[in-house]
């Protein structure tokens, strides 16, 4: 069988999401609140002192609606949503502290979204101060956070760093002023460039950028165009995702543009190889579905040594048997993918 065949055979939605089961496969019947915390306690005393836990706390709230969007979020311009919400998460994390038998340790956090950076500076540093006083962090672990190029200041930016985070990951999906109308995801390169050139000055070890292939009106030319403003920022990684148009799933938000206005089948695969071969010629290697870093990033060196991890997150470049999501109860709605 050739590669071609090959790939036809294997384009089909697959979860997007890693975490076990997937949606369509929740058990809802046989579910018993029991059973489930005694596996939580068992894990967490099999793993604690070991190699820690990880920890996703999910921010869904936007300013605006990007019509590419498959994430579980909430559209809104009042930011006096950002105090309860707090306070539901910390209730949250403090039901979890109570069954544990002691301080977690947490290894790894991500905070996702939404948008983390809708949320003022002074906001994360309450929410994460609480967390952290109720926790251990060592001396190695991956902190990151995902943030909007139009609204990461420099004081979220050194807010989270003094706090322990040394990763961010920047949402540039496309640099080309057509596609970004069309998403509704104005963005001019310049806040993109503004926001690495902070992260790079305070400190952040690891910076990367995410990109989507199969957008509309995305075209071999604009696909090129955008890896190379992605490349002359050198990020130690690259997300290229793809584009999952799932507007019967995610309601009208995915309905701002013409179904024959998306690239599909061939020309949506070549989008990809083009994207993939800039990256290559550039010294980015791929280590796993969607990504590629450079070999001075923890990713690549993990996954040289065939350490690396995959979790609920994403890649790591370690291991940790306990993941603990904070407002996620209605994230995994988006399980389709490609």
């Amino acid at each position: 069988m050739s590669n071609q065949d090959l790939i036809k055979k294997y384009t089909v939605p697959v979860p997007r999401y890693t975490s076990y089961p997937t949606v369509p496969y929740w058990d809802e019947a046989t579910f018993e609140y029991e059973t489930w915390i005694d596996t939580l306690k068992k894990s967490f005393a099999e793993s604690n002192s070991k190699e820690g836990l990880s920890l996703y706390i999910h921010l869904p709230f936007c300013e605006n609606m990007c019509t590419f969007c498959g994430c579980n979020k909430r559209i809104t311009k009042n930011h006096d949503v950002e105090n309860p919400y707090i306070e539901a998460i910390l209730k949250e994390w403090a039901l979890y502290c109570n069954i544990l038998d002691e301080k977690p340790i947490i290894k790894e956090i991500h905070l996702g979204g939404g948008t983390p950076t809708f949320f003022s500076p002074g906001n994360l540093k309450i929410l994460l101060e609480h967390i952290l006083c109720d926790a251990i962090v060592p001396d190695e672990h991956e902190f990151g956070f995902e943030g909007h190029p139009m609204n990461t200041t420099h004081a979220h930016l050194k807010t989270l760093f003094d706090l322990g985070f040394n990763r961010v990951s920047f949402g540039m999906q496309d640099s080309d002023p057509e596609v970004q109308r069309v998403i509704h995801r104005i963005q001019p390169q310049a806040h993109v460039i503004q926001v690495v050139d902070w992260a790079r000055e305070i400190g952040y070890e690891s910076i990367n950028l995410d990109l989507v292939y199969g957008l509309p009106l995305q075209d071999m030319c604009k696909m090129a165009h955008t890896i190379q403003d992605a490349m002359a920022l050198r990020p130690d990684r690259i997300a290229f995702y793809s584009y999952a148009h799932v507007p019967w799933i995610k309601g009208n938000g995915q309905r701002g543009f013409n179904d024959e206005d998306i690239p599909k089948d061939d020309k949506k695969r070549q989008l990809y190889e083009t994207g993939k071969h800039l990256l290559y010629e550039n010294d980015y290697h791929e280590i796993g579905m969607d990504h590629f870093a450079l070999k001075t990033d923890s990713l690549f060196k993990s996954f040289e040594d065939g350490k690396l991890h995959r979790n609920f997150m994403g890649y790591s470049s370690s291991k940790t048997q306990l993941m603990i999501g904070l407002g996620v109860s209605s994230i995994s709605d988006s399980w389709y993918s490609f």
